[in-house]
């Protein structure tokens, strides 16, 4: 799961088997050592009336209804946003392969909609 902070927006990219934890298992988890500390990021679904997110200093968690992630590993849908009670623009979406090469592992992630143009 990648997870990219910008202003008052959180946005996270999901890869294929990280959907198809969040649809079956109810959540996804990872985790990034900055310096001697871990920064820990969770999305989880559950009875939330909407998206929304939490920070303790050591865990950033995002709630996200379960209705948004029902059959979301099956259907087309790219993803879904929402502003939390706070004004945070929260954005969930399925990663998908660059249209360039990188030196990145892109096997799990989804294939990109712009390659066939």
């Amino acid at each position: 799961m990648k997870i990219r902070i910008k202003g008052n927006s959180l946005r996270l990219r999901l890869s294929k088997t990280e959907v198809d934890k969040i649809v079956h298992h109810g959540e996804v988890v990872d985790n990034s050592q900055i310096g001697n500390k871990i920064l820990t990021y969770k999305l989880i679904q559950g009875e939330f009336p909407e998206l929304c997110a939490d920070f303790d200093g050591d865990s950033i968690v995002i709630k996200s209804p379960e209705s948004y992630v029902q059959k979301w590993n099956t259907d087309d849908r790219v993803g879904f946003d929402g502003y939390d009670t706070n004004g945070l623009y929260i954005l969930i979406e399925k990663d998908f392969q660059c249209l360039t090469h990188r030196n990145e592992d892109e096997s799990d992630l989804y294939p990109n909609p712009n390659l066939a143009h």
